[in-house]
């Protein structure tokens, strides 16, 4: 028996004593602040707790050390020192998806514990063993000390600004996200509720000739094991190409790693991972095909019609050729990059559970409920109208959760045995399972006339989409559209191709394909500087995109090019550096290109000081939920302390996938066309009076065009804009990164900056460390610390500056600044290494410095 205090009560353990702390709090005690971000490896502090007064990794310490032991966690804190560090970090801007934010304020307590005014170097040693993947870390410092000087003065913290566009309003709910009380996906509880786990295949490539179930089904709590021959309705399903089986079938070819042959329900989580070691499966086992640019001639073919997903094809202007042997300077060059893994903290999961008659609901943390429902209706043979999907807060996306992976797989088990079932990716699992940022090969020839003006692009790019189509069509259309960056390209000749392979899918990733080529398009741009000898920031003011100017695609840009404004803010710090490197980006806001983007609200006055706003899209750290408050309350002047927001398919409020940094233009603009209404009826009455009425709002966008439009072509409404400029000390390490960036109108100046500098560090890692290498289809590692992923001992100084040109079709001015605050980063940091030692990188991650 294992005797040990538990947040100053006792406790009687006599369990296995090989258990996890981690795994005895959230099971056991039903303790759930500390979350499980990487699956007992250790490496990213979500689990941290007190332990006899020091800092302790609950997946990584077992009970049978505890004996005697005083554990605690921020449940167990004092009530006025969880809220002095809670309220910090969330008057910071330091809580995004809010995943990791328990393990930081429970470092923080200890720290403070030892070192009641510790130093910023202090606080970033104390730290360092912490992952978070949305702030960039910035924001997590700034909160520490705003604790530790509340804590020193016994003042408490204020809670910061309150109001409509342009303050600092506390991000929704995230005092609760702080100390580890507002619920992930795997932290609900549900009566009767079951587990779930999956059997993957071994082998990228291969015939499966038997799936032998029957020592699985033997395994004690097992409820049923489920195959292929268990799906009632359409067992295939995309995101836009119906591609991708929910299991492989005996008899059918696997396509990668990631493929599920079966799957096992069972009483607890352990049972049903065991019972999946325990299915045998015979394989034949095929060659893989794994290179890209063997793809479209491999006899191989990942698909019955081949293996070319998309061929994007761009041209304007006059024959490229001759274009180029006219220009003064003409560079040339091929650019390579890597596959890169999302990395959110919080795997993914989903809770299923009946509903209604004949129907069920999920509970999920995916970035389109709607979708959701759509494809887990087609999986069932399913009216749609039998399935509800609520949104759980996630715990980071980046586009990484645009897909289904458990979302049906819950389902299915949920329909065939009617109870709650859990199913919950280990970190492992994840990194196996969904898409990845595409490896590109990108052929660039780029000219110039004698005064510096670009005249012509000639782009060849090849993207490695993987196993399934994903949003792999779209990712190289975007590649396509942005091939020329920021710039007016007269002459372009572009051509883009997605090809299958049996590598991991790759899909949405921040930047939607976008960086890749601004890495390719920005080293061609600074090498035409030094090719011609020309100032590389006058060249690229120059070149500029503007009103009037063109893109790749050829839409003429309106009013709101914020670019040459970003340029200008960072045009000092340019001059007075010695060894710099400047890249401009441009990225689409909204899918475009002919697709209608609908957004609906429904606003319903709960009570006299509570309103309830229904949407469809999802919160994954940005800060979306916040900015819809915030124009409510500009709209209407309501505190928006009083709005509550819901997101569930049973509103009706419709949103699409949460992608294209278009969330803030499309719902912002639905919910003022309804904050317009309620605004109106209350000249004439208070909110008691209307009590029971709720407002619709909707927007539409359909005025997009396709790239073969016969007249003006628009291929997206709006564009976020920016220049990152990255500075390298007199020893070739980067010093300071200022990032000024476009957002037509800044809604929450922290949300604004925290974004961007959570942006900016991702961008970094690209360009300096991340990487998902794999061999012959295969993981070669699946430890989480392996990827590459920057710390908060590596984050530069981070200037963020913010200009601010309306957009004429965003909410009061504004557009979404998601995802171009990665864009320009590896361009940037590529042309600062160039400038130290003169060596031109072509791939990435990139080789270090030449150091003197």
């Amino acid at each position: 028996m294992i005797q040990f205090h538990l947040n100053n009560e006792s406790k009687s353990y006599a369990g296995d004593p090989s258990v996890s702390l981690l795994t005895y709090l959230r099971e056991i005690e039903d303790i759930l602040s500390p979350k499980n971000g990487c699956s007992g490896q250790g490496v990213c502090g979500a689990c941290l707790v007190e332990v006899n007064g020091r800092a302790t990794l609950a997946c990584r310490k077992t009970m049978q050390t505890l004996d005697q032991a005083q554990v605690v966690t921020i449940e167990g804190f004092p009530e006025a020192l969880r809220q002095t560090l809670g309220r910090a970090f969330v008057a910071e801007g330091a809580v995004q998806c809010g995943f990791c934010t328990p393990g930081f304020l429970t470092r923080t307590k200890i720290l403070l514990q030892d070192n009641p005014a510790p130093t910023r170097p202090d606080i970033i040693r104390a730290l360092r063993l912490h992952l978070c993947r949305c702030t960039g870390y910035i924001k997590i410092v700034d909160a520490v000390e705003k604790a530790a000087r509340g804590l020193r003065q016994k003042q408490p913290v204020a809670p910061g600004d309150s109001g409509g566009v342009g303050k600092r309003q506390p991000k929704y709910r995230a005092y609760a996200k702080a100390i580890g009380q507002s619920p992930f996906v795997d932290d609900l509880r549900l009566p009767d509720m079951l587990h779930g786990a999956l059997k993957f295949s071994d082998h990228p490539r291969a015939r499966i000739l038997k799936i032998d179930c029957s020592a699985a089904e033997q395994v004690d709590g097992v409820i049923r094991v489920f195959t292929a021959a268990d799906v009632p309705g359409e067992r295939h399903t995309g995101v836009i190409i119906n591609d991708w089986p929910l299991m492989i079938a005996a008899g059918e070819v696997t396509r990668y790693i990631g493929d599920v042959l079966a799957g096992v329900v069972a009483g607890s989580e352990a049972a049903a991972r065991e019972a999946v070691g325990l299915i045998r499966i015979d394989y034949d086992v095929l060659a893989p095909l794994t290179d890209m640019t063997a793809a479209e001639k491999s006899p191989v073919k990942v698909h019955a019609d081949g293996n070319l997903l998309k061929d994007c094809r761009i041209r304007r202007g006059d024959p490229i050729e001759t274009v180029l042997a006219a220009s003064a300077h003409v560079v040339r060059g091929t650019y390579k990059t890597q596959r890169i893994e999302h990395a959110f903290l919080e795997t993914e999961a989903t809770v299923a559970a009946p509903w209604g008659k004949d129907g069920l609901k999920l509970y999920v943390q995916s970035q389109g409920i709607y979708s959701d429902r759509t494809l887990v209706a087609r999986l069932l043979g399913l009216a749609e109208d039998k399935v509800a999907v609520t949104l759980v807060p996630s715990g980071g996306g980046f586009g990484g959760k645009e897909d289904l992976t458990t979302q049906g797989h819950a389902a299915l088990f949920c329909y065939h045995l009617k109870k709650p079932v859990k199913v919950r990716l280990n970190r492992t699992e994840s990194l196996r399972m969904h898409p990845k940022r595409h490896p590109m090969l990108m052929t660039y020839a780029l000219g110039c006339d004698a005064g510096g003006r670009l005249t012509g692009l000639r782009a060849r790019i090849i993207g490695d989409t993987g196993a399934y189509a994903s949003l792999g069509a779209e990712v190289l259309e975007r590649s396509a559209g942005h091939a020329s960056g920021a710039y007016h390209v007269p002459h372009v000749d572009i051509r883009a191709k997605a090809v299958y392979t049996n590598n991991l899918p790759c899909g949405a990733m921040r930047g939607f394909g976008v960086n890749q080529v601004t890495f390719a398009m920005e080293s061609a741009v600074d090498e035409l500087c030094a090719r011609g000898g020309f100032d590389r920031w006058r060249f690229r003011y120059d070149n500029a995109l503007a009103t009037g100017r063109m893109t790749a695609t050829g839409q003429v840009l309106g009013q709101g090019i914020g670019l040459k404004a970003t340029l200008r803010a960072v045009k000092d710090a340019f001059d007075r550096a010695r060894f710099a490197g400047l890249a401009c980006g441009i990225k689409n806001c909204g899918i475009g290109n002919g697709v209608p983007e609908v957004s609906e609200v429904k606003l319903e006055v709960a009570a006299a000081d509570r309103l309830i706003l229904h949407h469809g899209w999802t919160e994954m750290g940005q800060g979306l939920d916040t900015v819809a408050q915030q124009i409510l309350s500009e709209a209407t002047g309501i505190d928006p302390a009083m709005v509550e927001v819901s997101v569930c398919t049973v509103s009706g409020a419709s949103g699409g996938v949460t992608t294209a940094s278009r969330g803030t233009v499309l719902l912002g603009n639905a919910v003022i066309a309804a904050a317009r209404k309620l605004a109106s009826d209350l000249t004439q009455h208070n909110l008691a009076d209307l009590v029971g009425r709720t407002y619709a709002g909707r927007f539409v966008c359909d005025w997009t065009t396709t790239v073969e439009a016969d007249g003006p072509v628009q291929t997206h409404f709006a564009y976020g804009y920016a220049t990152q400029l990255v500075i390298l000390d007199d020893n070739g390490r980067i010093q300071t990164i200022h990032a000024a960036h476009d957002a037509g109108r800044i809604i929450n100046p922290s949300l604004f900056e925290g974004q961007i500098q959570g942006g900016v560090l991702m961008g970094l890692g690209y360009a300096l460390s991340e990487n998902l290498p794999l061999a012959d289809g295969q993981l070669t590692f699946t430890r989480f610390n392996k990827l590459g992923l920057l710390r908060i001992t590596q984050v530069p100084d981070i200037v963020v500056t913010g200009v601010e040109v309306a957009d004429p079709v965003g909410p009061y001015g504004a557009k979404g600044v998601g995802e171009i605050s990665t864009v320009p980063t590896a361009a940037a940091v590529a042309n600062a290494f160039y400038s130290f030692d003169g060596v031109r990188r072509f791939e990435l991650p990139l080789k270090k410095v030449n150091a003197p």
